[in-house]
């Protein structure tokens, strides 16, 4: 049982640090440009919604365009290493 538990320990690690690889260029530079646009929206008081969504969702278009081979590499890995683990389990 205790090696049971391990394996799905590592599974799960395997799966958050996927998680974190795929969804981390995009959501890094949603955080960048949120913070940038945070930081010029409190120095002009200008308070305007459409000023920090409209770049934000830009921005995170451009990344998951440029960045969605690497995703899918990454997915596709993981998920060819689940179906092999799933098709050698007796």
């Amino acid at each position: 049982m205790g090696l049971e538990f391990d394996g799905n320990i590592a599974q799960l690690k395997d799966a958050f640090w996927t998680i974190v690889l795929i969804a981390g260029p995009v959501l890094l530079a949603a955080l960048v440009i949120g913070l940038l646009i945070g930081i010029l929206q409190a120095a002009t008081s200008i308070n305007e919604m459409t000023l920090s969504f409209v770049p934000k969702i830009l921005l995170v278009l451009i990344f998951l365009a440029i960045f969605s081979s690497f995703m899918m590499g990454g997915l596709t890995e993981y998920f060819s290493g689940i179906f092999e683990e799933i098709a050698n389990i007796r």
